[in-house]
């Protein structure tokens, strides 16, 4: 199966359902990032992931990690963090530095400590999607010091998380399970969390397979590009 090429003057996809199963995942290359082509991407189930000196690539792993807001899992541990009020929450009051933030630290288990695949143009990209009020951010802050913190984008009633980041013991995970909280209070249906890992799953996250993602997302798309992300 070929490897699509995009063209900046089509901001459409092929259908997920033909990645390519080396490396698996992968649906296509090239196009940018502007804003229509990022919301096409993500209601299609596609998001960007490469690095410095590479075209961009489009990636659409299967299956794909899932949570249902209202199956967050809350440990006891979590639980206690959250009872003490050692930190303060927020949404949306400091995008721009999250996802620096993100940037500046790498994923477990990347080999080059330097390196990081949020560069500059996808951070220029993902804050224009803040200011068109599609791309919203968790903030965990020590009094005036962030944290901790995660950024997604909120496309009907789904929301796509990004990256999150975490300077202080489990404050990445209190991050996620306010954006659960949150998101089931407005009666979000899903959150894609991408890639399986055990960070995820210990949140209560699981796999789905592309038939019952995409049913997700047809339902989800019946309702428009609105992001439904209330005003904070």
């Amino acid at each position: 199966m070929p490897l699509y090429q995009l063209h900046k003057d089509h901001v459409g996809f092929p259908p997920i359902t033909e990645v390519l199963k080396d490396p698996a995942g992968l649906l296509a290359v090239g196009g940018d990032l502007s804003v229509e082509r990022l919301l096409n991407a993500y209601s299609s189930g596609i998001f960007p992931w490469y690095s410095d000196g590479e075209p961009i690539l489009w990636w659409a792993p299967m299956p794909r990690m899932v949570l249902a807001p209202s199956q967050i899992h809350v440990s006891r541990s979590m639980a206690k963090l959250i009872r003490q009020e050692t930190y303060q929450i927020t949404f949306d009051h400091a995008f721009e530095r999250v996802i620096q933030q993100c940037a500046d630290t790498p994923r477990a288990g990347q080999p080059d400590e330097d390196a990081t695949w949020i560069l500059p143009e996808m951070q220029d990209a993902y804050t224009q999607l803040y200011h068109a009020g599609y791309a919203h951010s968790i903030e965990i802050w020590d009094q005036s010091t962030l944290v901790g913190g995660l950024y997604g984008i909120a496309i009907g009633k789904m929301f796509f998380g990004e990256s999150m980041f975490s300077h202080r013991s489990n404050v990445s995970k209190l991050a996620f399970i306010a954006l659960a909280r949150l998101l089931e209070q407005w009666q979000f249906e899903l959150i894609d969390c991408q890639l399986p890992t055990e960070h995820l799953s210990s949140l209560g996250a699981k796999p789905i397979e592309i038939a019952e993602f995409q049913q997700f997302l047809c339902n989800n798309n019946e309702q428009g590009l609105g992001s439904n992300w209330d005003s904070i």
